[in-house]
């Protein structure tokens, strides 16, 4: 860059902030920018009025008092052109009829042009008509009073002028409603993403409390199990007893690893464990022998894969975790003597889980945080989740996922 251009550009700066600056003053302390602005021009109107208007006007001898009334007139309502844009026009406007028809042709005219820029920059453009009405009055009396020349030398490039300054106000008008719209949006988007964190922080605890539920659960049962069987198994056979401790042990450490990880999710300073891998169907030989040990019989018919699209982690884990609940609600609710079954059928459009429990009692149909979870979860892979009892006794849970990329 050339040091003309870093001078250019540097200027260039120079004038935005100090723009800026007067902007800001501007909205600070809107009634004394007002004032100053008026007491300038209102000042530059007497000072033409003390001789400097006959250089120009048509007719030198106007009364003195007429010229003077003439420039307050045509600079005092600069004050309101603000707020009454069109009421400080109006009043500007008889003041240069008369100043046309006088033929004082008095400069402070242009002054006109001022409350002119703020009809257009903040009122609707009907009041543009309006302000032209004001405007053109003056510029044809003083054409057919002292005519010089031809008459659209007079009226033509002064209207020029009136067109141009609306113009100017205009564009800057739009440039506001644009700049508007832009913040407006920005403020929009910025309420849409706090609505975002919070939806996805809902969600999320939603997430936490379902596996939470689902980890505690599981295991817990699975330890009341082993417990009741080793209280039962110490009397008679105490190396079943000792099986069943180690078997507890064992839970209850697989248990608090699962809420470790599932709890360094929420810690940043706990990076490993929210790289631990969550249960797939691969894990579901490992949950069933568990179940085992906790005294509830489970037969496991995994079926034969057929060709399709891979479930994704999420949909496994879905699977994973319908099962542990179903199998869960077996082992608190089936009572002593029931057996439980575990069908997993894969077709190339989708996979479905089947669990089936024998025995007296079934959980009540539609309660409870576990089965609300399971429905929640098959939802949300557009899969489809069917609990009941069955005709014989029992209780059954069928699960439907979709393959990704299969009609749901």
């Amino acid at each position: 860059m050339t040091t003309e251009a870093t001078a250019t550009t540097g200027l260039s700066r120079s004038l935005q902030r100090l723009l800026a600056h007067a902007r800001a003053f501007d909205a600070r302390r809107p009634r004394l920018w007002d004032s100053t602005l008026t007491l300038f021009w209102t000042a530059a109107a007497l000072v033409d009025a003390s001789g400097g208007w006959r250089n120009t006007a048509p007719d030198p001898s106007v009364p003195a008092w007429l010229v003077v009334t003439l420039s307050l007139g045509l600079s005092l309502p600069l004050y309101r052109r603000r707020r009454e844009p069109l009421a400080a026009l109006t009043v500007m406007a008889c003041a240069a009829l008369v100043s046309a028809a006088s033929g004082a042709f008095l400069q402070a005219g242009y002054l006109q042009l001022i409350p002119l820029f703020h009809i257009a920059l903040t009122r609707p453009p009907r009041v543009l008509l309006h302000a032209s009405a004001l405007l053109v009055p003056p510029l044809v009396t003083g054409a057919v009073r002292f005519p010089r020349g031809s008459w659209d030398q007079h009226v033509v490039p002064t209207l020029w002028t009136y067109a141009l300054v609306a113009l100017l106000g205009i564009a800057v008008r739009s440039r506001k409603d644009h700049t508007a719209a832009l913040v407006d949006r920005a403020r929009r988007l910025e309420v849409e993403r706090d609505q975002e964190v919070r939806l996805a922080a809902a969600a999320e605890r939603t997430r936490i409390a379902r596996e939470m539920h689902d980890i505690i659960g599981h295991n817990l049962s699975v330890i009341t199990g082993l417990a009741d069987g080793g209280r039962y198994a110490a009397a008679k056979n105490p190396e079943r007893a000792a099986q069943a401790l180690d078997a507890i042990g064992t839970t209850s450490r697989e248990a608090l690893a699962e809420l470790r990880r599932l709890l360094g999710v929420l810690s940043d300073d706990d990076q490993e464990a929210a790289r631990d891998p969550q249960p797939t169907l691969a894990d579901l030989d490992a949950l069933i022998t568990g179940v085992r040990k906790a005294g509830l019989p489970v037969r496991f018919d995994r079926g034969d894969s057929s060709p399709g699209r891979p479930l994704t982690p999420g949909a496994q884990l879905t699977v994973y975790r319908v099962v542990q609940e179903a199998l869960t609600n077996a082992l608190k609710h089936a009572g002593e003597g029931a057996k439980a079954t575990v069908l997993l059928t894969h077709t190339p459009q989708e996979v479905r889980a089947e669990v089936t429990n024998t025995g007296p009692a079934v959980p009540p149909s539609g309660q409870g945080q576990g089965l609300t979870g399971m429905r929640e979860r098959a939802a949300l892979y557009d899969g489809t989740l069917d609990t009941g009892p069955l005709p014989t006794g029992g209780w059954h849970v069928r699960l439907r996922l979709p393959r990704e990329g299969s009609p749901s």
